[in-house]
């Protein structure tokens, strides 16, 4: 069963899974998150899998806990947004975090919150919150922690800052901090993937969840154009007021430990996020024509 089976990630894991064999139960928004009542009887018997993309708080996690007793493994998914720098700062902070190198699971992560999940400073606290909650339960529940998250279906698509310009017909793109910069992106077949490791792997752990490789923001925009058959001219400034593409802020993940579980990605980013910039091709065919 997948909580959150309509959105991005859920929808990517429930194709996964689905194409594997599994019999996958996605219930929608007719059952309500936060209603253990609804839950348990969406969850009926139990589950081989339990998949949670909804858990957000500590209370989302104790509502989680009844229906893992009775699943054989459950897979939370977490955030990058819950690692801390040595002076505290993550990527929600004024600041940007700073690490030495790839960031493990054993890297700090913020302290548990109860507030608002809603918020910049909000989001990773209470993500850490739910996190401790279910993994103190003793239970085999595994906690990943993706990051940039892509994929079809995206409400927010981070592709689209190239994408838009480039159907547009630009022919220069400019690029803040010379394009350098790298926020980890995670396909959400990559995800999906990673799920079903964990599904035949029931344990209690946290695994890091990224591409396999990090590019940076020059690199991207040039994925981007060459995937759509576009040349551009790139102008590198040198400063960080114009240009500001959404990669340029953030960190790599270290996936060591999910390869070392078994884990297989489908494929690098240039290779995934091919269906994401047919999405917003697709997208952006269909409000041209509502237009007309």
């Amino acid at each position: 069963m997948i909580l959150g089976g309509t959105g991005l990630i859920g929808r990517a894991a429930a194709r996964r899974l689905r194409q594997a064999g599994w019999t996958v139960d996605a219930p929608g928004r007719e059952v309500d998150r936060a209603d253990p009542r609804a839950l348990a009887q969406a969850m009926g018997d139990g589950a081989d899998l339990l998949v949670d993309c909804l858990c957000y708080t500590a209370s989302d996690a104790r509502t989680l806990l009844p229906l893992a007793r009775d699943a054989g493994s459950t897979v939370m998914i977490s955030a990058k947004a819950v690692y801390a720098d040595s002076r505290g700062r993550h990527v929600n902070s004024a600041e940007p975090p700073r690490f030495d190198g790839p960031v493990t699971e054993d890297q700090p992560t913020l302290a548990p919150l109860d507030s608002d999940p809603f918020t910049r400073e909000g989001y990773g606290p209470n993500k850490v919150a739910a996190e401790r909650t279910l993994l103190d339960s003793g239970l085999p529940v595994t906690v990943l922690r993706p990051s940039k998250v892509h994929g079809p279906g995206n409400k927010r698509p981070l592709e689209s800052y190239f994408v838009d310009r480039i159907l547009a017909g630009h022919r220069i793109v400019l690029l803040a901090s010379r394009g350098e910069g790298v926020d980890h992106p995670t396909a959400a077949a990559n995800l999906a993937a990673l799920i079903e490791t964990a599904a035949l792997h029931p344990g209690r752990r946290v695994l890091n969840a990224a591409d396999p490789d990090a590019p940076n923001g020059l690199e991207i925009s040039r994925i981007i154009a060459r995937a759509l058959d576009h040349e551009w001219q790139e102008i590198l400034l040198d400063h960080d007021e114009a240009g500001r593409h959404p990669w340029r802020r953030g960190f790599v993940l270290d996936t060591s430990a999910a390869l070392a579980l078994g884990y297989r990605p489908v494929g690098d980013y240039a290779l995934t996020v091919r269906e994401t910039l047919r999405d917003l091709v697709s997208r952006s065919s269909w409000q041209d024509r509502s237009r007309e």
